[in-house]
């Protein structure tokens, strides 16, 4: 098992992992998806892990570092998109992946990290505390509709 950054040719692996955790999205355009994913892995301040095991990505999430002019100028980090193969549950490779993220945060000073769920299953939200996030902020969205 490894984690490391993605790469170009994890493309397929991803679109896969990304099919079970949003499995009514639409296919992506073949050529909308390499574009995006090379526009992803230019941004500096994003980085898409993946758990590798024996030539499968078996888990992946992305983690983002945003500049921040607050908090002493130090940066702050966002999770998102953690899913892992269900043939590949309860191994630990989603925590792997997330802890590789939170490792990565606090070498590059960020100050928190934090990570939004839509599960209100019980299992899911264990999973993020027994990791070590805390459920202590109120979060909101809006989106386009």
């Amino acid at each position: 098992m490894t984690v490391r950054p993605a790469r170009q040719n994890d493309l397929a692996g991803l679109l896969a992992l990304y099919a079970q955790l949003n499995p009514d999205d639409a296919p992506l355009d073949p050529t909308r998806a390499t574009t995006t994913l090379a526009r992803m892995l230019a941004n500096p301040g994003m980085t898409i892990l993946v758990l590798e095991d024996a030539g499968v990505l078996a888990a992946t999430c992305t983690l983002v570092v945003i500049e921040n002019l607050t908090r002493n100028a130090q940066p702050y980090a966002l999770i998102e998109n953690v899913v892992t193969d269900a043939e590949h549950r309860t191994r630990g490779y989603g925590r792997a992946v997330i802890e590789a993220a939170l490792d990565k945060a606090w070498a590059e000073g960020c100050y928190k990290v934090m990570l939004m769920t839509g599960s209100k299953r019980p299992e899911t939200l264990r999973f993020y505390t027994g990791i070590g996030f805390q459920q202590n902020k109120t979060g909101f969205q809006i989106r386009k509709a």
